[in-house]
């Protein structure tokens, strides 16, 4: 009955989705610290996590925080409803005999990072576009007081906490001007930097959560942990694994954000490709700056993957369905 329950996909999708929604209303103000303290390249407007979510707060408001939460909590229910989904189909295909092994818990992550992409691209495109856009007025703000010059209008109001946010874009906005001005292709911008982050990271993702979750259990391994494991172990699992592979694909997504950003501050460089960008990384700031952010992707992640292991956990999916049907 359990593997049954597991195997319907529309719960699977639902799990994703109340997953991906509650987790990213609780994070996504370190997501966008991570954002920004990965894009600094010259002046340096943060000092680190706390200092920007401080200054965001004084600059922009509480909600300022939030800028591009919009896209994530639009566009992260198909993300990890396919990301997660596509790993347990992949999961079922690979086993023999109830049993997967090592190689076919890493290929089903494969597969599941490679599916994503689809929509990840688009989103992460869209949302550090708005998350970025407080950094580059800050560092204007910045440049301007270092120069001794007439700040302008975003500097001017610095003193009045909370209104002086930069003029708002809005993601339909962005997306219609990338449409017109470079296609399709312009909101697939870094879809190879976002599949060689992705794909990395859940092959080591859920590889580890399933032994993670297995541990003090010796029966069947790698069947399917999930459906056994208590709801505690599920939780840290997916946090723990989440941490340890949000840290490991680092660098991949500095690169991948860099590449990204279409709108670059004073003396900050622009990027041919991934090869291009990771050797000015290392030439102008050093192997250091490959890690920037590793904290926040850690603080965002765990808790974003035992979230989502508590949810299917839970079956919220499955309920979901029983009330409708």
């Amino acid at each position: 009955f359990l593997l049954q329950k597991y195997c319907i996909l529309p719960a699977k999708l639902i799990n994703g989705g109340v997953a991906g929604l509650v987790g990213v209303t609780c994070v996504f103000p370190i997501d966008l610290a991570k954002t920004r303290l990965q894009n600094q390249q010259g002046a340096r407007v943060y000092s680190g996590m706390l200092d920007c979510l401080a200054k965001t707060i004084k600059m922009e408001g509480y909600f300022g925080m939030y800028r591009g939460a919009a896209v994530n909590l639009t566009l992260v229910t198909p993300e990890k409803a396919i990301k997660l989904a596509a790993n347990d189909v992949f999961r079922q295909k690979l086993s023999k005999d109830g049993k997967l092994p090592l190689w076919g818990e890493i290929l089903a992550g494969c597969g599941a990072g490679t599916c994503q992409v689809v929509v990840t691209t688009p989103m992460e495109m869209l949302k550090i576009q708005l998350q970025d856009a407080g950094r580059l007025a800050a560092q204007r703000t910045v440049a301007a007081s270092a120069a001794g010059s007439t700040p302008s209008l975003v500097a001017s109001q610095a003193a009045q906490p909370g209104t002086n946010a930069p003029p708002r874009s809005s993601a339909t906005r962005i997306t219609l001007e990338l449409l017109k001005t470079r296609g399709l292709r312009g909101l697939y911008k870094g879809a190879g930097a976002t599949l060689m982050r992705d794909v990395p990271f859940s092959m080591i993702y859920f590889p580890l959560f399933a032994n993670l979750n297995a541990v003090g259990r010796t029966e069947d391994r790698h069947s399917n942990p999930q459906e056994r494991a208590p709801f505690l172990q599920s939780f840290v699992a997916g946090c723990t694994a989440g941490s340890v592979a949000a840290v490991a694909v680092t660098p991949l997504d500095v690169i991948k954000t860099r590449l990204q950003t279409l709108q670059k501050g004073e003396g900050e460089d622009s990027y041919r490709g991934i090869i291009d960008c990771a050797q000015r990384i290392l030439k102008r700031e050093g192997p250091a700056a490959f890690l920037k952010g590793a904290t926040c992707r850690a603080l965002v992640i765990a808790p974003l993957f035992g979230i989502a292991q508590g949810v299917y956990f839970l079956g919220i999916g499955e309920h979901v369905l029983g009330l409708l049907g």
